[in-house]
């Protein structure tokens, strides 16, 4: 297994929470809590699933949004680049809470998914000290999707290594332009507060 893909694997599963950026800069960060929880069900050929969501912590963690799911793969085109793909799960509101409950993911099936075409990333790695990796996305996703008859638009980013999170997501008015939610003034900065890297498949083990 391509080492940086297992890395990258490794970085991104876990319950994260943006805490001490919220209470540094309330007026621009939303304090929240992210889950990016492997998928238990083999949804894809190769590479592996992801089922994430997020709750604003002044509502409670139990009112989570923005369920999505993230495949995670090397495309085998460039060896410095891997991608991540976009899926919207079918029963949209049905998983909402699957972060904190894996059990609901394991009857997942792709014929459950929709395929975002314009919501994938290109990663790019480097090597950092001892086993270590950053990984930034080339560019940001200009990710069109509709749901309920509305058009959504959101641009995708991410920055990874061991120590945090960084999302660069942000959710733009499909008619002006405008970013209306999300990293406005710069990246959501989230720590990783429980690791779920032992749920990774036996051949994604770090």
């Amino acid at each position: 297994m391509f080492q940086p893909l297992i890395a990258l694997a490794t970085y991104m599963a876990g319950e994260f929470e943006n805490r001490e950026q919220a209470i540094a800069d309330p007026a621009w960060y939303v304090h929240l809590k992210l889950w990016q929880r492997p998928i238990p069900a083999p949804l894809f050929a190769g590479g592996i699933g992801f089922f994430a969501e997020q709750a604003s912590l002044v509502n409670g963690e139990n009112r989570t949004y923005r369920p999505r799911i993230l495949h995670l793969f090397d495309p085998g085109e460039n060896p410095e680049t891997l991608r991540v793909q976009y899926y919207m799960p079918e029963d949209f509101d049905g998983i909402l809470g699957a972060g904190r409950d894996r059990d609901r993911l394991k009857t997942l099936t792709p014929d459950q998914l929709e395929l975002l075409p314009t919501c994938a990333l290109d990663v790019t790695w480097e090597r950092l000290e001892g086993d270590a990796y950053r990984f930034r996305t080339a560019a940001r996703s200009q990710c069109r999707f509709t749901y309920k008859n509305q058009t959504y638009r959101v641009d995708l980013g991410f920055e990874a290594t061991p120590e945090q999170f960084l999302s660069f997501d942000r959710g733009i008015d499909p008619e002006t332009g405008q970013a209306t939610w999300g990293a406005l003034l710069g990246p959501y900065q989230f720590i990783k507060n429980r690791d779920f890297s032992a749920e990774l498949p036996a051949d994604f083990q770090p």
